[in-house]
């Protein structure tokens, strides 16, 4: 097991081969296997969703007081910080992964448009605190701890969570090379097998102070474990006076949490298409069968005697209210008044 220096070295080593398997944003094994954003062409498949909930969209203290969970009390500040000829900043981890998919809805739903209205970079998660610490960005969305830990260095406030934006979401997963999973499919199920165990005993709450005493290490997330701890158990304070203990937060295997459900990875292609990352049309059904391995996961599961999760084709709504339904990607695309398609 290795620990990755970025999203962009952990995809690079997974698709030379370096590594057989290696958790990812979602985002990325789709991108991958479509050959988007500067990665290279790679087929890759997702059988196990690792988690769901956890993620935050943090601001600069500079903007506390004046912006909360809706995005469009920020856009008077943007709009004039770009008449200025200063753009506000905003980072993410990885761009087509998840942070930038919340980031890029969040600002999008208060009318902001992400590539013209403001600045966009890539920071990787362990760099965002001391980033805006200096003044470099004025926002960012990314996992935790780090959005408490700017809370706890004084720094910034959490806006929104990301079950606020969508309850549920789908976030990491456990990804592998489709050519190493066809030739090993023994061995992938082995790995899920363990998945599922580890899920189990991370969902029951008694084991959460154990688990980010275990993180916090040197040799993972090098963070106090009291900054990791409180979130992973609800309690949230979002530094700006709100505090909320939130039923909705990470889990690991609760709710059908691992199911690799294609309709996922379809709504991820269509944020492609609203962004321009992708031409009109893209296959959204068959990306979303080729990356989503449920008989992979399906096979695990009946395999160790668990029952497995359902297959789910229900339209989801998000916080904006607008709904989606998986029968009709490319119209829900096209139907956001800002986006950036090709």
């Amino acid at each position: 097991m290795s620990k990755g220096a970025s999203w962009a070295a952990i995809r690079d080593s997974l698709s030379n081969g370096d590594l057989q398997a290696t958790h990812m944003l979602l985002g990325m094994p789709i991108a991958s296997t479509m050959g988007l954003l500067g990665s290279p062409k790679k087929p890759m498949v997702v059988p196990w969703l690792l988690n769901r909930n956890g993620q935050s969209i943090t601001l600069a203290n500079s903007l506390k007081g004046k912006v909360g969970a809706d995005p469009k009390a920020l856009k008077p500040i943007v709009l004039e910080a770009k008449a200025k000829g200063q753009p506000m900043t905003f980072a993410m981890t990885f761009p087509p992964g998840t942070h930038a998919m919340w980031l890029r809805y969040w600002l999008a739903a208060g009318g902001i448009h992400p590539d013209k209205d403001v600045s966009l970079i890539v920071v990787p998660p362990p760099q965002m605190v001391a980033n805006m610490k200096i003044g470099k960005m004025d926002g960012f969305c990314v996992g935790e701890p780090w959005n408490a830990r700017t809370i706890a260095d004084g720094i910034g406030f959490t806006a929104i969570n990301t079950q606020d934006i969508w309850k549920d979401h789908p976030e990491k997963v456990c990804a592998f090379t489709a050519e190493f999973a066809d030739k090993n499919p023994k061995t992938v199920k082995a790995v899920l097998k363990a998945l599922h165990e580890a899920s189990v005993w991370l969902d029951d709450m008694k084991n959460r102070p154990e688990q980010a005493s275990i993180v916090s290490q040197t040799t993972y997330i090098n963070c106090p474990k009291d900054l990791i701890l409180g979130r992973m158990q609800g309690h949230y304070d979002f530094g700006d006076g709100r505090k909320k203990e939130d039923p909705n937060y990470m889990i690991f295997s609760s709710r059908n949490c691992n199911f690799p459900q294609p309709k996922y990875a379809m709504w991820w292609v269509t944020q492609f298409r609203r962004w321009g990352m992708v031409g009109a049309n893209p296959d959204y059904k068959a990306v979303a069968k080729q990356v989503m391995r449920h008989d992979l996961y399906t096979e695990a599961m009946k395999e160790i005697g668990v029952k497995p999760g359902e297959l789910d084709n229900k339209p989801e709504t998000l916080f904006d209210g607008v709904t989606f339904d998986p029968a009709k990607p490319e119209e829900y695309a096209m139907a956001f008044p800002v986006k950036n398609p090709k």
